[in-house]
């Protein structure tokens, strides 16, 4: 009995991925934008809030490649995504300059306003790590600082979006935010209903499971 489990295993494993692979997630959309460093040089209230391709909604990701050589340490950098439907509402990620590299999260909600959900003064961001923030309707936003969650399931109601803006100055009596390099960001979302195929692997777990048990009674009773 342990070679069919064993076999039935091995064959699972290399099968599953080749039918995901086969038949891909009609509705997953995947975008990469660069900005540049000029772009942070700028305050919120000049921001240009720029339009994309496709509507991101129902499960998705914002993975954030931090590549700026800020100017001076009170720099940042700011992104912000802004929900499809009202612009009032919006996701907002800061990252400050060295050597401190502070590291906030903030949203803007139609009931409460502007309210930071994650503020740290110190260490906040790691420029050799990614930053990721994930989002879908059930479990509501999650934000990794690229070492730990640092947001975990906040409801945030309904939140699909196509536009984003960046700024990184305060006033423009300060020094410039940032002299060179750029932000990389990847945003990918789904519908993980539209793939018939994606709890394939857990099918077969649960079919082993199944044939396990049957294996084990019958040996029992013979």
């Amino acid at each position: 009995m342990k070679y069919l489990v064993t076999l039935i295993l091995f064959l699972g494993f290399f099968i599953s991925p080749a039918f995901a692979q086969e038949l891909k997630n009609p509705s997953l959309i995947i975008e990469t934008i660069e900005i540049p460093s000029e772009e942070f040089n700028k305050i919120s209230r000049d921001i240009v809030v720029v339009q994309m391709d496709k509507i991101h909604e129902v499960s998705w990701q914002a993975t954030i490649d931090n590549n700026l050589l800020y100017a001076n340490p009170d720099g940042n950098a700011v992104l912000k995504i802004y929900d499809n439907k009202d612009s009032d509402r919006f996701i907002e990620i800061g990252m400050g300059a060295e050597p401190d590299k502070k590291f906030w999260v903030a949203v803007n909600t139609l009931k409460e306003g502007y309210i930071i959900v994650h503020s740290s003064l110190e260490r906040g961001w790691f420029p050799s790590a990614k930053i990721i923030a994930s989002y879908t309707e059930r479990a509501g936003l999650t934000v990794n600082n690229g070492a730990r969650i640092v947001v975990s399931n906040l409801d945030i109601g309904k939140f699909s979006f196509n536009s984003y803006s960046v700024h990184g100055m305060e006033s423009y009596s300060d020094p410039l935010a940032v002299n060179s390099g750029s932000m990389i960001v990847e945003f990918l979302s789904g519908d993980p209903s539209k793939n018939m195929f994606a709890l394939f692997p857990f099918y077969i777990a649960a079919g082993i499971g199944v044939l396990v048990g049957i294996l084990y009674l019958t040996k029992k009773r013979s």
